[in-house]
């Protein structure tokens, strides 16, 4: 199982924190560059456009005489081969939407946190509620560079681009980081894969895992009342 450390809102490592079964341990790359090529080529808008002869603004006077010049025959300064004329097949407009299924972009999104976790580049916070001021927030992160280039990972840069990921509880969570600078802030549920694997060190919030730990722990303690309950019955 994959560990990523914790840290308090005061940038101080805590602890260990064990990633949950659901994020494997093998990276599907293929998936995942799929992903990033689809995301990359949604983000362009795709009307570039050259003019042809016919939409150039110039004159359609017939440059000079057909014979008697010397020159070549020429009938209008909108041809391809004077300055300022039309361009030949040059690149026109066009949108290409490219779109991956609900399922497999929840998958890619994992795929790319999980490549995030083996490059040592994502980190648990524990009470990013807590979080109610830009300063607060501006003081995290500064004591959290410090913290890594003191003694973290390899892979966290001190000084690089953060990203933080939050849970829907804490979405306004926003408001205190959107003045900082290289940060980013972006629910888990609305993040893509390339979010992620773009943002810089991934801040994870704690509460992301936190439903699915409670509501596993409900389920195991409910089976065995349920078997207790069948055993009195057949005994009577």
């Amino acid at each position: 199982m994959l560990k990523l450390n914790t840290y308090s809102i005061k940038g101080v490592k805590t602890g260990e924190f064990t990633l949950p079964k659901e994020f494997g341990e093998v990276v599907n790359e293929s998936l995942l560059a799929q992903a990033i090529r689809i995301y990359e080529e949604r983000s362009h808008v795709g009307l570039r456009n050259t003019k042809t002869r016919s939409e150039v603004n110039r004159t359609g006077k017939k440059v000079y005489a057909q014979k008697g010049t010397g020159g070549a025959r020429h009938g209008s300064r909108r041809a391809n081969v004077f300055v300022g004329g039309g361009v030949i097949f040059g690149p026109r407009p066009l949108r290409r939407v490219l779109e991956l299924p609900n399922k497999l972009k929840n998958l890619a999104k994992t795929a790319a946190l999980l490549s995030k976790v083996i490059a040592k580049e994502v980190i648990v916070v524990e009470d990013l509620a807590k979080v109610n001021k830009t300063k607060i927030a501006g003081e995290f992160t500064k004591a959290l560079s410090k913290e890594i280039q003191a003694s973290g990972p390899k892979g966290l840069r001190p000084g690089g681009k953060f990203t933080f990921v939050t849970s829907e509880t804490n979405k306004d969570l926003h408001k205190f980081l959107r003045n900082l600078k290289n940060t980013n802030n972006v629910s888990f549920k609305e993040a893509s894969a390339l979010d992620i694997f773009k943002g810089g060190t991934i801040i994870l919030d704690q509460s992301i895992f936190g439903d699915k730990v409670e509501k596993v722990a409900q389920v195991s303690k409910a089976k065995p009342a349920a078997k207790k309950e069948k055993g009195k019955v057949t005994k009577k």
